[in-house]
């Protein structure tokens, strides 16, 4: 490996750590060791919960930079603001500061009954995948979100509708990276726009790619993470 800070991910909604073999792997093929700090799958935490726990897990000798992935977006704020001491700069990956959709406010006294599994497949592949789709990341989304019992996973969409983080944004010094993808199904385009008005200071880029854009092109997401590292100081 390179002279490069590490790059600690923390994951999407699954969060097990285990979709993100591929772009481990071409990270590293940059010169960047990478790894993925997995929440517990059968204890239901929400952002405040999880704080402390991703903060144990930091790195405290060496130097790295922390990358939000769409669930964690929010989680990676806060932690930054925090200011970690070795921490070198901030990524936030196909995410959010705030929640952005009403209705799901408005359904949330309906979560207790929500079929956390429910979802068909296809419907869930062509919201997260779209036409990046193959059969291998749709089986390995289902095996993630499998690995996690439906309580872990309610608390987590309760989580993802009442969050809003933006209180944490003027106490962030790093350089900061935030990374969209081309055809977001999940995100509405709002959010993006917010990120470039929240963050004026902050690199924007979009890459082609679904919401699950680590895993759907790696390749190219390492080339713009990489790239953003190399500029650190």
């Amino acid at each position: 490996m390179s002279d490069l800070p590490a790059l600690i991910v923390l994951p999407g909604m699954d969060a097990t750590g285990t979709l993100h073999t591929a772009f481990i792997d071409a990270m590293a093929a940059r010169g960047v060791a990478t790894s993925v700090i997995a929440y517990p799958r059968d204890v239901p935490l929400d952002y405040p919960a999880l704080l402390p726990f991703v903060q144990a897990a930091l790195p405290r000798d060496a130097p790295f930079v922390l990358l939000g992935e769409s669930f964690s977006g929010p989680l990676a704020l806060t932690v930054a603001a925090a200011a970690p001491s070795r921490l070198q700069g901030l990524i936030l990956s196909t995410t959010f500061a705030r929640a952005h959709w009403p209705a799901g406010r408005a359904l949330r006294p309906l979560l207790p009954y929500v079929p956390m599994r429910g979802m068909p497949s296809p419907a869930l592949s062509w919201w997260l995948l779209g036409r990046w789709a193959t059969p291998a990341l749709r089986d390995g989304l289902r095996k993630a979100l499998a690995q996690v019992t439906v309580p872990v996973l309610r608390a987590r969409l309760r989580a993802v509708l009442d969050v809003d983080a933006r209180a944490a944004l003027p106490d962030i010094a790093v350089p900061m990276l935030c990374l969209q993808a081309s055809h977001d199904r999940l995100l509405p385009a709002r959010a993006e726009h917010e990120w470039a008005r929240l963050l004026p200071q902050a690199q924007q880029h979009t890459v082609a790619g679904p919401h699950l854009l680590l895993q759907a092109n790696p390749k190219a997401a390492a080339d713009v993470v990489r790239q953003f590292m190399g500029g650190l100081g």
